[in-house]
This record gives C-alpha cells, structure tokens and sequence, in this order.
C-alpha cells in the first residue's frame, strides 16, 4: 500500500457547492483528511458551508460559518481528521460570489 501526501485547492469559489480542486476519492482509495483553510478573500464578512460529500448527500461539517475579511477558518486539522472512502469529496461555498479560497491536506492510501 502506498502513502502519498498530497492537497487540492480552489480559488474563487462562490455559491455552489463546489467539490475542492473537483477531487473525489478514487476506487481502491481510502484518504484521510488532515488539513482544511478556508480564506476570505473578498471585501466583506461572508458565511460559508463545508460537507462531506458522498455522491448523494451533503453532510455539514461546519454551516453558515463567517469569516471575516482578509480572515481564514480552519475547520479541519490539529486533532480533527475526517476519513474518505471511495466516491467521497469535501465541497465548500460562500453566500457571496467568488469569495473564497480552499486549501484541502490529504493522505491516500492506494
């Protein structure tokens, strides 16, 4: 089994749901997720959602969270990890168009 390290980002995400760097975990893939900054790179305060994606639902891991500008939110890292099976993503947006950016840490396991 291999180990790699790796991330996924995305710029400029607005009100759609949108799946970081469009990743989804692969078959025969098991990855857990050791890192996740959101940042606000708009003017003002925005509120944003994070879910864990399982190619039918949405599950919030943080919901109409703000931040403010020029502010970052770190809603996974430190001792908080969230394990991915195939099919799996991590999706973000915000209540303002283009108005953040995402930097997703992840270990695969192949």
């Amino acid at each position: 089994m291999a180990n790699t390290f790796t991330r996924k980002v995305s710029a400029n995400v607005g009100t759609a749901l949108t799946a970081i760097g469009s990743y989804t975990v692969a078959a025969s893939t098991q990855t857990t997720v050791i890192g996740l900054t959101v940042a606000n790179t708009s003017a003002s305060t925005v509120n944003i959602d994070v879910t864990l994606y399982d190619g039918g639902t949405d599950y919030y891991i943080v919901k109409d969270a703000p931040i403010p500008s020029g502010g970052a939110l770190v809603p996974i890292g430190g001792n908080q990890k969230i394990v991915m099976v195939t099919g799996d993503s991590i999706r973000v947006n915000s209540d303002a168009a283009s108005s953040i950016d995402a930097v997703l840490s992840i270990l695969e396991i192949t």
